[in-house]
């Protein structure tokens, strides 16, 4: 089975099967990083670990800790500012901010996963006050099978609360009705001088095709301003042209500063950033 074909059997099991099948795959190492005494206070175990590529304790914070040089580059993220982090998922990014963020500023995270939300209650939340994290039950195809509907989210937190308000991985996750209301709600919390940071991942007309049919990592089925890797789990993975981006930020209010191509799709740009998805920093205009 290529690995096309193994990718549309993932998304077509449910999210429990899924979380099952990779706690099963990586009982092994996790019993043998147990038994050696490798296990971190605050990383998860393999097989718990649901975004992004599982690793060992080291990879697992050095990744943290990269995403956190990315926040200071782009959106000159600093110890005392009251940050919110959608889509928070299991510490990957809070892991490398215990190390950063003062006790006076404060970290906010909120994920559909309640298995990521209650591992960081228990190891992060517990030893640092000014970390919280929540759990939403929205619907998501990908990871939860709730009612509750993201393009109708309210985010819990009140208006201008937060001074930078980030996303790593999530929004390559969403339905674009879904993205254009997290956007409205980005707005509303984010305090007029901030600045908001999120990875995606995107095309123009001079790639579209090149996504589409030749690259490894492959965004087949075509819509009006975006492409998907798999029509029938819409969550799984989408692909945003530049221009609807920039034109569904505008619609909130909200201006792309800067947009850095990722490798995913150029592998000549690895030695020019540190992220495989691209990078947008935008701000309330």
């Amino acid at each position: 089975m290529n690995k096309e074909s193994l990718r549309k059997f993932w998304y077509s099991l449910s999210p429990k099967y899924r979380f099952t099948i990779r706690r099963l795959y990586y009982f092994p190492a996790d019993l043998r990083d147990k038994i050696q005494g490798k296990r971190h206070k605050y990383v998860p175990p393999r097989g718990s670990i649901y975004t992004g590529s599982p690793a060992n304790a080291e990879a697992y914070i050095d990744q943290g800790r990269r995403q956190l040089q990315l926040l200071k580059q782009h959106i000159n993220l600093k110890p005392d500012d009251a940050i919110l982090d959608i889509g928070s998922g299991i510490g990957r990014t809070a892991i490398a901010l215990t190390e950063y963020l003062k006790p006076q500023g404060s970290y906010t995270g909120f994920d559909v996963v309640k298995l990521g939300v209650d591992w960081c209650n228990s190891k992060i939340g517990k030893d640092h006050p000014n970390f919280q994290f929540e759990y939403i039950p929205l619907f998501n195809d990908l990871y939860n099978t709730s009612d509750l509907k993201a393009e109708e989210f309210v985010f819990p937190y009140n208006e201008g609360a937060f001074d930078k308000v980030f996303s790593f991985s999530v929004f390559t996750h969403m339905q674009i009705d879904e993205i254009q209301n997290y956007f409205k709600e980005t707005y509303r919390v984010l305090r007029k001088d901030g600045l908001a940071f999120s990875t995606f991942f995107l095309y123009d007309d001079h790639n579209e095709n090149y996504i589409s049919t030749d690259n490894k990592f492959k965004f087949p089925i075509k819509k009006n301003g975006f492409r998907l890797m798999n029509d029938d789990v819409k969550s799984g993975n989408i692909a945003i042209h530049k221009a609807t981006l920039k034109a569904m930020l505008a619609k909130e209010n909200l201006e792309a500063v800067t947009i850095i191509d990722g490798f995913w799709k150029n592998k000549s740009n690895y030695s020019k950033v540190a992220s495989y998805q691209d990078v947008v920093v935008f701000r309330k205009i």
